[in-house]
This record gives structure tokens, sequence and C-alpha cells, in this order.
């Protein structure tokens, strides 16, 4: 049986899950992004982080950049360039207001795990340079909540580019798992004159990994990725440049991977 055999504590909770005594964990909206960039000398390279081993959830995965929706997220004081709430609603089968928060959420996390901003000072722009020391305050306010995205780009007199980003997939956690993400996937490329940097926080190592690579090494074991980490790369990799990845069409179809039971031994398996 293919999938991904249960550790025994996940197993256990699947087992009461599905005689009814535990109810599921419910799922909260989230957004990750996978920054690309052209490979050297050819193809596509993504940027990866790897999450801290004490992460409660999905310790020691390399993940790409994302997190929850932060309520203020869907606010409508979020400057914002590009196509609607309500194209990306359609994208993503949701509502308008979910869907900006999406959108905002994937840009702030983006952010605020790597240091990449997608907005610029008007629709046709972007911000050429991230670094220096206040560049660095205002990430750090971002990830603990004291500045808001949209008091963020309205100080900077920016916009938020959501033509920048490309709606790619739909992932929901298992019902198995005590913490869960309703997660919409993004692709983007990495603007010109910005770059990556190793901002810390939630994460210990990060790395641009050509995705059939970072596939390859998953499936020798040398590092680990969730299932829908695992199948972007898989996706990703059949592309030949980051050209061929925006120009490719995309029909989202919500996954959740499901738990079966074979010979007494719990698996996850996803399509």
């Amino acid at each position: 049986m293919a999938g991904f055999r249960l550790p025994d504590e996940l197993a256990e909770r699947a087992r009461g899950i599905l005689a009814g005594r535990v109810d599921p964990a419910p799922a909260r909206d989230a957004a990750t992004v996978a920054i690309l960039r052209a490979g050297r000398p050819d193809g596509v390279q993504v940027y990866l982080l790897r999450r801290k081993a004490t992460m409660a959830f999905a310790a020691g995965a390399y993940v790409f950049p994302g997190g929850s929706v932060d309520p203020r997220d869907t606010d409508h004081a979020v400057a914002w360039a590009g196509p609607t709430p309500a194209y990306w609603g359609r994208a993503f089968g949701a509502s308008e207001a979910v869907a900006r928060g999406l959108v905002c959420a994937a840009v702030r996390e983006t952010f605020e795990e790597s240091g990449v901003l997608l907005a610029g000072p008007g629709p046709d722009s972007v911000v050429a340079d991230t670094t220096g020391d206040d560049w660095e305050a205002d990430r750090l306010a971002l990830i603990d909540r004291s500045l808001a995205f949209a008091d963020f780009l309205a100080k900077r007199g920016l916009v938020l580019r959501s033509d920048l980003l490309k709606p790619w997939a739909h992932w929901v956690t298992p019902t198995i798992e005590p913490k869960r993400f309703d997660t919409r996937f993004f692709a983007a490329v990495l603007p010109e004159g910005q770059r990556t940097r190793d901002v810390g926080g939630e994460a210990d190592q990060v790395v641009w990994q050509r995705p059939a690579e970072a596939v390859e090494l998953a499936r020798k074991g040398e590092i680990f990725l969730m299932p829908p980490t695992y199948h972007t790369l898989t996706e990703l990799a059949g592309h030949s440049g980051v050209e061929s990845v925006l120009a490719a069409e995309r029909e989202i179809v919500t996954i959740v991977p499901q738990v079966v039971e074979v010979d007494g031994e719990f698996r996850l398996v996803a399509p």
C-alpha cells in the first residue's frame, strides 16, 4: 500500500477519530508560497526552510515560507494592486474575505520568513531592496503582531502586488493531526534586486534547491518533506524554467490526505 506509515501516537489518534471517540481539530486558513528563481545555469530553483526540531507542527521538515491568516489580513485598508480578492476567491473556491486574507498572509508571511516582499510603490513596480535595520525592525514587528500589515504598507507608501502571485494548490491537513491547516499554495518569482535572507525564527536552515534534487533527497531519507511539499516539488520539477511555471494552467482541487488501515497498520494516503 502506498503512502506514509503513521507513527504510533498518530495511529492511536486515528483509531479514536475513526471510532468517533475523538473530534478532529478545526483547520485554520493558511497560505504558503513557493519562491522561485532561475536555476544556474538553467531550470528552476525553489527556496526552502527547515523548521526547527522544537516546533509543534512539522518539526524538522523542509517547507515553503508561509503561515496562518491573521485576522487583520482581511482588512480592506491593505493597499492592493493586481487581481482582486474576487479573482482569488474564484481560483481557490473561497469567499472574497477569506481570499483577501489568504493573499495578504502569503505576502506578509513571505516577507517575515524570507525577507522577500511582493509589494511596490505602484502597480507596476516592486521594492528593490528589503535589507537594512529599518526593514528588519518592521519584519520583527510584523512577526510579534505589534505592526499590522496594512500599517506596514501604508507607512512605506507601498501596495501589495497580487499579480506577482500564482495560485497553485489547496491542501488540508489530515483530520488525525492535532494541529490542522486549510492551506492554499502560491508560486512567485523572486523579484529582481531582492534576495532571500536567513532570518531565523521558526527555521534553523534555508536553501535554494532544484525541485527534483529536493525530491530525490527526500526519497533517500536525507531530508523530510511533508506530502504537500513533496507533491508540489514533484510538479515544479516538471518545468524547464520559471516562465514555464508561471504559464502553467492550474485547476485548484482540494486535497485532504486520508488515513487507511491495512492489516492493522495505519497509513496516510494522498493522491
